[in-house]
């Protein structure tokens, strides 16, 4: 009986313990919310609403949409827009004691006034010092001194699975607070000037309206991240936000005190992801590196030699295993540094030095429609040659366009009509000729990589014939 009990009791001890010891390994926030808290501020902007604008139908449900969470409020269909001053919020953080306050470019772009709400109630109009649309990042200024600040991390030692705390003012809630843990790094999520600079941290914090702007620290009270953006259906927080990296605010900071505006390097070609396929045809050992589809004339890139179908695998001393990492280690390049570049031509590797040039606004390349049907091929497809409207058009003296795809290889790729083949295996093509000749000596169940150009935009493909 006595042994019985014992038994008992043991496992009643050890359960007890086993629960204390769970919540022992849970995170504190108390302190840290009290300590931080104080720096943290509420945005409020009036902006005037543009003349004449009428929402379009589907504008109050977009689907899987990476959605800033500032300033969306759904409408009627058809219902126009008043011009008249329309206030929003979002959330900010005190940077340093006589009045710098760092938020999101989004929070306050084309704002007629900024007012910033500090933790003791006090209310202070603010200016705009200067602002990034790349990084989504603006500073601005407040006239007050001694003001609270908040400390800074470093976000490239932040690890996943590491808890994080947000504080901001969602749906108007100021200093509302949310943890949760980091789910990756180095997230590229699409952006409106088509290419993406800021390598986000990806969190399942609670993030809403009004948060944007708002600081991300890690559990010693230190910033490590702005909040910028969710990823929604509903236009609500739906498991997914992303902030940007203080490694890359501080660096905007630093330029925008010291200039009024911010360089970031800029090297001149469009990419794409290495796949499985990809890496067998350029003969890699393994899929990693990012491949170059298209290089801009007169960019550092072409006056460095770079061509299309390289694969960049490390840039200044950093490796590159997904494409993705590649714009952000450029952008944080200085301006006419000269980077050693390692690639990968022709199955064999080699490094160039590039002088890397500042990014500016580059104009979309525009589509050319296909041609009528002469040929046909051993992959599945027809093809003729580029004509001179076209190729100016596209901006290519080389290649061939498809104008009907039939089952087979070609159509295993994903070409259809209107591509434009522009090298097979790394070679130039001139005509429609060197393409038929270059397609009958194929080989069976040999990764052939190909460079397309479909609306205006370069990718490789990757062409297998399995007879």
């Amino acid at each position: 009986m006595m042994k019985l009990m014992f038994s008992k009791c043991l496992v009643v001890f050890c359960s007890v313990m086993m629960s204390v010891s769970a919540q022992a390994k849970l995170p504190e926030f108390v302190d840290l919310v009290k300590k931080a808290s104080p720096a943290v501020v509420n945005i409020t902007v009036t902006k005037s609403a543009p003349k004449k604008q009428f929402s379009q139908p589907g504008d109050e449900q977009v689907p899987e949409f990476f959605r800033r969470y500032f300033g969306d409020q759904p409408r009627g269909l058809n219902q126009p827009r008043r011009n008249t001053p329309r206030p929003a919020a979002g959330s900010g953080f005190i940077i340093s004691e006589d009045g710098y306050i760092l938020t999101n470019n989004h929070v306050v772009e084309n704002a007629d006034e900024i007012i910033v709400a500090l933790s003791d109630r006090r209310e202070r109009e603010a200016t705009l010092v200067g602002a990034d649309k790349f990084s989504d990042l603006a500073l601005l200024k407040i006239e007050a001194t001694d003001l609270p600040t908040v400390e800074f991390g470093n976000s490239d030692e932040l690890d996943v699975g590491e808890w994080v705390v947000a504080i901001g003012s969602p749906f108007g809630f100021e200093h509302s607070v949310t943890a949760g843990i980091v789910s990756a790094k180095g997230r590229s999520l699409p952006g409106s000037t088509g290419s993406n600079y800021v390598p986000f941290i990806q969190t399942d914090v609670a993030i809403n309206p009004g948060n944007s702007g708002g600081p991300l620290f890690n559990l010693s009270g230190k910033v490590i991240g702005i909040n910028s953006q969710i990823f929604t259906r509903s236009g609500g927080f739906m498991g997914l936000s992303f902030s940007i990296p203080v490694s890359v605010a501080m660096n905007v900071v630093k330029q925008i005190r010291e200039k009024g505006s911010v360089s970031r390097g800029w090297l001149g070609v469009q990419i794409q992801r290495v796949d499985r396929d990809l890496a067998e045809s350029f003969k890699l050992d393994r899929a990693a590196g990012a491949l170059i589809t298209q290089v801009f004339e007169g960019s550092p890139a072409e006056m460095g030699g770079l061509k299309e179908g390289d694969i960049i695998l490390n840039f200044a001393g950093k490796a590159i295993d997904l494409s993705s990492e590649l714009p952000h280690v450029v952008g944080m390049t200085d301006v006419d540094a000269i980077a050693d570049v390692v690639i990968v031509r022709d199955g064999e590797q080699k490094t160039l030095g590039i002088k890397i040039g500042e990014l500016e606004q580059n104009a979309a390349f525009q589509g050319a429609p296909g041609a009528p049907a002469e040929l046909g091929n051993r992959i599945g497809v027809e093809v003729v040659n580029l004509d001179e409207a076209m190729a100016e058009k596209l901006g290519t003296t080389k290649g061939v366009v498809v104008s009907r795809v039939f089952e087979g290889a070609g159509q295993e790729a994903g070409l259809v009509a209107g591509d434009v083949i522009t090298t097979w295996d790394s070679i130039w093509i001139g005509s429609v000729e060197q393409f038929e000749t270059m397609v009958s000596n194929v080989r069976p169940n040999v990764a052939i990589p190909i460079r397309v150009v479909r609306g205006g935009s370069p990718q490789f493909m990757v062409i297998k014939v399995t007879e």
